[in-house]
């Protein structure tokens, strides 16, 4: 089982338009910032952000295939005292573009930095934005289930009535429950809320996620030799953990320095180069 990596360096916006149409099963990637990593990245004003954005998620758009799915990991900032707006606006963006909103996962940061503000307290969280093309989108679902663990032990010791029979919901929405259906079960879905710790910047990169945030939706949304594409490819975390997971692979990095940093750690024999 051959599996390719195909890296391209330069703007995203241009590469994107040497990658097939509906040719991507799977794109998963954390562009900069409003107005952060003005150092590396120039910095994009929040106000700016959606007309810089919006050609980019337009080419993703045409790439990935209609099974496909789009994870946007994203943060607004606090400007002036209070919240950016910028992220609500991209989705509304995205939006009349074409794109639907299907999900939003949060990355809860369990080591997160400490710090002190007057008037808030520190982030240790982050969106995940999920879009796609058509509501019929491949989902694996089972391959992130997770251990019943210690809530099947105290939920199930004394269950009432109610909790055997679909009771009627108390809120008036139609829906009940049964309980009891998940006595013999040793593992339940996951919840949208995925807690990982922080990369400790030990991959020469300002903004490296975790290898478990990748790896999760890799598993969820994709199988083996499937297509998965990071445009803001960074230290190469998603192609090196897609690789891994034996899913093909494609990056795409403006930084000269990333983007030789992962040609020289990928295997050179599965390497496609293109620039």
């Amino acid at each position: 089982m051959k599996i390719t990596t195909e890296l391209f360096l330069g703007d995203c916006k241009k590469e994107l338009k040497k990658i097939s149409d509906n040719s991507v099963d799977l794109i998963v990637t954390s562009p900069p910032y409003a107005d952060q990593r003005k150092s590396t990245y120039g910095g994009i004003h929040p106000d700016k952000y959606v007309e810089w954005f919006l050609p980019i998620s337009g080419e993703l758009f045409r790439v990935l295939k209609p099974t496909g799915t789009f994870v946007l990991n994203i943060k607004e900032k606090v400007l002036n005292g209070e919240r950016s707006t910028y992220v609500m606006e991209l989705i509304i963006a995205m939006r009349k573009q074409g794109w639907l909103w299907t999900e939003e996962f949060m990355w809860h940061k369990k080591n997160s930095y400490p710090g002190k503000w007057p008037n808030r307290f520190r982030d240790s969280w982050e969106r995940l934005l999920q879009f796609n093309k058509d509501k019929h989108f491949h989902m694996y679902q089972e391959a992130v289930m997770v251990p019943m663990g210690d809530w099947k032990k105290t939920r199930m010791k004394n269950l009432s009535e109610t909790d055997k029979v679909r009771d009627n919901s108390k809120v008036g929405s139609g829906f009940g429950k049964n309980i009891s259906n998940w006595i013999d079960r040793e593992m339940a879905y996951p919840t949208n809320v995925l807690h990982l710790a922080t990369e400790c910047n030990n991959k020469n990169h300002s903004a490296a996620f975790p290898e478990e945030l990748p790896e999760w939706f890799i598993k969820l949304f994709t199988k083996e030799q499937d297509v998965v594409l990071d445009p803001f490819m960074g230290s190469g975390t998603t192609l090196s953990v897609a690789n891994s997971m034996k899913r093909n692979s494609i990056g795409i990095e403006i930084i000269p320095e990333y983007y030789n940093m992962v040609k020289r750690e990928l295997n050179p024999v599965e390497l496609y180069l293109l620039t």
